[in-house]
């Protein structure tokens, strides 16, 4: 009896030890979709599978809401151990000493090599030095256009500048139900205001030497003047208003309307939906000084400091990260690689990234990002921006009045950043 005791209670000991030694890392999905949740599941689950007794526990946010409810979850102190971070939102955490450098861990690591330039160099763009967060890739805008469409309306071809662009839209907006373009009015819609405000401008600067904002200058406000013009004309939905990434392109490809700026992950969704002989992407058009800025952005994965298995956390990024990891993730994403080795893979060769690649070889062509690196900005892109920009679009206020809000909120931001620069 003594010895079923025994054998009883050292069978349950080392139950215990095992549960004891299990460890679960907190990894935050914030731009989401169904496909990328189930690939992101499956390449945590090779890493769950090479690393015994260590489970991931996934929390998936809708984009939409994701930085509001990621700031709740932070302020309550559950932070994770991994998550995907945005480029407009890593400065925000790096600076209130949320984030973990990366550095030492890429010091040690043999896949640094296979990162890009370009990945580095995000990377580190809070301070210039430090990797608080890895790019998995990079989301360029280009033009999608609807071919069948633009026959029907009697458009010969994508159109090359921004008076084609809106004369193309107009002879689209004259058939039944059809549309120019699909503006994207809601959180997000930064992008759009910026590639055409700064085409018509011919230049992409957001600031001057002494730190002021040039969103209220008067080249700045006549392309914002122009697009809110262009949403009054009737050139793109009226409820396109309240848009976001899923509705313009639900938009594009149910041919509500006709072009469409977008990152290479639209093609996730149209290419699903759209015969490919029915669209094409081509470079954003040009402004009259014959130069466009497509905006350039990225996301990835960072570490938080609050992390109790620090070592286990950059398995887990090393593992999303690493060639099989990150080229898999990738083709779902629809993002431009972040590894010199994915840049040969035969998925990137064909016609649908044509557009992206094209853009990248015209040197009048200039990949443009935002200034992400400021604190404030999260809040100004996903808070200020969407709120204005719907009151101009609505004409409760002037395209002047708009500008100068943007431009007295990152002026405050920039003069501040320049200030800490220099102590």
């Amino acid at each position: 009896m003594k010895r079923m005791i025994l054998t009883a209670s050292l069978a349950s000991f080392l139950l215990s030890g095992t549960a004891m030694a299990d460890t679960t890392l907190k990894l935050v999905e914030v731009i989401t979709s169904p496909s990328r949740t189930e690939t992101l599941k499956e390449i945590v689950a090779k890493f769950e599978q090479a690393n015994p007794g260590t489970k991931v526990e996934i929390t998936s946010l809708p984009w939409g809401e994701a930085f509001e409810k990621f700031a709740t979850m932070v302020s309550a102190g559950e932070t994770p151990d991994v998550m995907e971070m945005p480029d407009t939102w890593v400065a925000l955490y790096a600076k209130n000493g949320a984030l973990e450098s990366l550095e030492p861990y890429l010091a040690k690591w043999q896949g640094a090599a296979d990162l890009n330039d370009r990945a580095l160099e995000f990377g580190r763009q809070v301070d210039g030095k430090t990797a608080y967060m890895l790019p998995y890739g990079f989301y360029m805008g280009a033009m999608f256009y609807n071919k069948k469409l633009f026959a029907e309306a009697g458009v010969e071809g994508p159109p090359k500048t921004i008076a084609e662009f809106q004369t193309a839209s107009e002879k689209v907006s004259k058939l039944p139900g059809k549309y120019g373009y699909c503006l994207r009015g809601a959180r997000g819609g930064l992008n759009d205001w910026t590639v055409f405000m700064n085409a018509i401008a011919g230049n992409n600067t957001y600031f001057k030497e002494d730190g002021t904002s040039t969103f209220a200058d008067p080249d700045k406000v006549k392309g914002l003047a122009w697009y809110i013009d262009y949403y009054k004309k009737g050139l793109a939905p009226k409820d396109s208003i309240s848009w976001g990434f899923n509705e313009t392109v639900a938009g594009f490809y149910s041919g509500t309307c006709a072009m469409l700026n977008q990152d290479p992950d639209a093609l996730i969704a149209i290419s699903e939906r759209m015969k490919p002989e029915d669209y094409g992407v081509v470079p954003l058009p040009k402004g009259e000084a014959g130069k466009a800025f497509p905006v350039i952005g990225y996301a990835g994965w960072s570490m938080f400091q609050t992390s109790e298995h620090k070592d286990l956390a950059w398995k887990l990024i090393e593992t999303l990260q690493g060639t099989e990891g990150n080229v898999a993730w990738n083709k779902k994403t629809g993002a431009l690689p972040a590894l010199k080795s994915a840049e040969n893979d035969p998925f990137y060769a064909g016609d649908k990234f044509k557009g992206w690649f094209d853009e990248l070889k015209d040197s009048n062509i200039v990949p443009t990002p935002l200034p992400s690196y400021l604190e404030e900005f999260a809040f100004f892109k996903d808070s200020l921006v969407p709120a204005s920009s719907q009151r101009a679009l609505l004409g409760e206020i002037t395209p002047e009045d708009m500008a100068k809000e943007w431009a007295d909120y990152l002026t405050t931001a920039q003069q501040a950043y320049l200030a800490n620069k220099t102590k």
